[in-house]
C-alpha cells in the first residue's frame, strides 16, 4: 500500500509539473542601452540584421521608415527612440525584430530596431513581478512586468501598449 501511495504522489507531482510547464511562456530577450528587455516569443515573426529603410516624412523620430517584407509594407520603430534613450549609430549587431502587434484581422507586423538579441527565457507566470509605481513622473505603461534572471533584471514589454497599431498607422 505504501508503494502505491508513493507512486500516486509521484504521478500527481508529475501532472502538476506538466500543468505548470503549460503556463510557462517563452520570451525573446534583447539588449537596449545596456538593459535587457523581453517580448513574448509568440509575437516574434522573424529576426533580421539591420538594413536601410525607406524614410517617411512627418512621422515621429522613433519611426525610422518602412521596409518591404515579401510584399507587405512594415513600419520600422527604433525602440531607443520610443523610450527616449540616447540614439546610436547602427552597427553589424543591430537587429530588427519583426513582431505581430494586434490580433486577427487588425494584427500588423512591426519591425523593432534593437541593439542585439540575447536569449530565449522560459518564464513561469509566478516569476513575473509587477512594474514599480513611480507615480506620474515615470511612464511604465509599456511594461508587462519584471523578471529576475541570473544576469540581472529583464523588463518584459507589453507589445500592444508599446506599439498600438492605430498610433503607428495614424502617424505614418
Amino acid at each position: 500500500m505504501m508503494a502505491t501511495s508513493t507512486g500516486m504522489t509521484v504521478v500527481a507531482d508529475r501532472n502538476l509539473a506538466t500543468c505548470e510547464a503549460l503556463d510557462e511562456r517563452q520570451y525573446l530577450t534583447f539588449s537596449l542601452a545596456g538593459e535587457q528587455y523581453g517580448i513574448d516569443i509568440l509575437k516574434v515573426q522573424e529576426i533580421r540584421g539591420w538594413t536601410p529603410v525607406t524614410q517617411i516624412p512627418n512621422v515621429p523620430d522613433f519611426v525610422k521608415g518602412v521596409m518591404d517584407l515579401r510584399g507587405a509594407i512594415v513600419p520600422i520603430v527604433d525602440l531607443r527612440g520610443r523610450f527616449n534613450l540616447e540614439a546610436v549609430t547602427y552597427s553589424n549587431i543591430t537587429v530588427v525584430i519583426l513582431a505581430m502587434v494586434g490580433e486577427g484581422a487588425k494584427g500588423r507586423v512591426v519591425g523593432l530596431v534593437v541593439d542585439g538579441v540575447s536569449d530565449v527565457l522560459d518564464i513561469q507566470p509566478g516569476e513575473i513581478q509587477p512594474p514599480p509605481d513611480f507615480g506620474s513622473t515615470v511612464n511604465t505603461e509599456f511594461l508587462k512586468g519584471l523578471v529576475t534572471h541570473e544576469t540581472g533584471m529583464v523588463l518584459l514589454l507589453d507589445m500592444e501598449r508599446l506599439l498600438a497599431v492605430e498610433e503607428l498607422y495614424g502617424l505614418a
